[in-house]
């Protein structure tokens, strides 16, 4: 609950890797962090004690004084902080035993642990940050690709709260508008119709432009999960090799070699990308490759995009026909593989709107490689990307509140042709603005800023 969000807050800030390490944070913020902090930390000589300085010495006991780390102090108070509190954080060696003292001798004298998010969480409450720049915080962190973290920066930088604020603004302003002929019918000139529609449509374009962005940003944050899928000895595993440039799977001459489903990262176009190289698909009593078979299927029966990779030399099977017929309800490219062993590309090959996509690849030469980057590229476009802003893409949770603003709009525009009274205009312009402020956190429930930031982790 929002009111337990007081007193001062610590918890690690850096990932803690045993061994591995270099350095480790302990972040320490509310009205008691200096007094931690002096209580802690000994900093030899003449050293000032000042905000935003960083002072070199040692963590020690209280009451024993016993030296338990050689560390940094950083100062940062108030309001000149993350936060906007009094913070100071503790800079350790890595791993996880001088960490973890630390930690606790923190607790001790007079910290508790930090909720998940809540150091963000009192930003947003100090007016540090809106709710998009918070969230966008997130993103930042998470991101998996270049390009995902760019977009997670220019909302960092209020690059989406700008525009819904003025949406927001324009949506106030018709309802001040209205409010006031409302009150004031007979001080004021007949309200503008014409110009009111005018605004609203203006109002409702933006932010169907704004949802445009949805698609991107979720295959921005989640990225696409791609099954490489066919009959055994095809060179699936090949290809995984060759697109990711590294020997994740095991290439045998032998058919039936990968038995289980095996994963590589990419990133393609700046969207991130699972790859899963699947087992091939047969029928087979052999109980092991069985559930390697299994398992592939149901990896393709998830991922967004399927592969079907067959093989040049042999052309379309009736194995090939049997697969693709268990797969083709999902978005699907053909690979043609082993290309190089042939003069030309295998004819008799289906004609279906999701074999459309075709790729010719010799994965044993790493050739077709960026025809297939490409492939996949232009089939996301075609399906999933409507909007090229590279600088704004909503969240799901920001999706659903313009989509309640627009219709809140429709409606108030279809109240307008039915000629009704002018208090049921405002009742539907009231719920876009809320809506629209339910974006930036100036209308908020404590439920769902519980829902986000629950979301980080314990040390944001």
């Amino acid at each position: 609950m929002l009111e337990t969000h007081t007193g001062t807050i610590a918890a690690i800030a850096t990932a803690v890797v045993p061994q591995q390490g270099s350095v480790g944070i302990i972040r320490v913020s509310g009205p008691d962090a200096l007094a931690i902090a002096r209580s802690l930390f000994h900093a030899p000589g003449q050293q000032v004690w000042a905000t935003h300085r960083i002072l070199y010495g040692y963590i020690r006991h209280p009451q024993t004084c016993q030296f338990l780390d050689e560390a940094l102090l950083l100062i940062m108070e108030a309001p000149r902080s993350y936060t906007r509190e009094d913070v100071v954080e503790f800079h350790c060696h890595g791993g996880i035993m001088a960490v973890q003292q630390v930690l606790q001798l923190c607790l001790e004298t007079g910290a508790r642990l930090a909720q998940p998010g809540e150091f963000t969480l009192r930003a947003f409450l100090n007016g540090r940050l809106d709710l998009t720049q918070a969230e966008s915080i997130a993103d930042l962190v998470g991101a998996r690709s270049p390009q995902a973290a760019q977009t997670a920066l220019a909302g960092l930088q209020g690059k989406l709260a700008q525009p819904i604020r003025q949406l927001r603004a324009n949506c106030l302003d018709i309802l001040a508008e209205i409010e006031a002929r409302i009150d004031f019918e007979e001080d004021l000139p007949p309200l503008d119709t014409n110009l009111i529609i005018a605004e609203i449509n203006q109002i409702a374009t933006a932010i169907t432009k704004l949802l445009a962005t949805k698609d991107r940003g979720e295959l921005l944050r989640t990225g696409l999960k791609v099954a490489i899928v066919g009959r055994p000895n095809v060179g699936k595993s090949s290809l995984l090799n060759a697109w990711s440039q590294s020997d994740r799977a095991i290439v045998t001459e032998l058919p039936g070699t990968t038995r289980d489903v095996v994963e590589s990262h990419l990133v393609v176009g700046g969207i991130p990308v699972q790859v899963l190289d699947t087992a091939g698909i047969r029928e087979t009593t052999d109980q092991v490759e069985k559930i390697g078979v299994e398992r592939s299927r149901r990896a393709a029966g998830a991922a967004d995009l399927v592969l079907l990779t067959i093989d040049a030399t042999a052309g379309w099977t009736e194995a090939d026909q049997e697969i693709y017929a268990q797969v083709q309800d999902r978005p699907l490219i053909l690979v043609i593989n082993k290309i190089d062993l042939v003069k030309t590309a295998a004819e008799n090959l289906p004609e279906h709107p999701n074999l459309k996509f075709k790729v010719v690849t010799s994965a044993a030469k790493n050739q077709g490689i960026d025809a297939l980057e490409q492939a996949i590229l232009e089939m996301v476009q075609a399906g999933k990307v409507q909007a090229a802003d590279l600088d704004l893409a909503i969240n799901q949770r920001q999706g659903a509140a313009l989509t309640r603003a627009n219709m809140a709009l429709q409606q108030v525009q279809a109240t307008i042709a039915e000629e009704l009274p002018l208090d049921f205009w405002t009742i539907d312009l009231r719920e876009a603005v809320y809506a629209l402020g339910e974006i930036t956190g100036e209308e908020v429930t404590e439920s769902v800023l519980e829902r986000i930031f629950s979301k980080f982790c314990i040390g944001k």
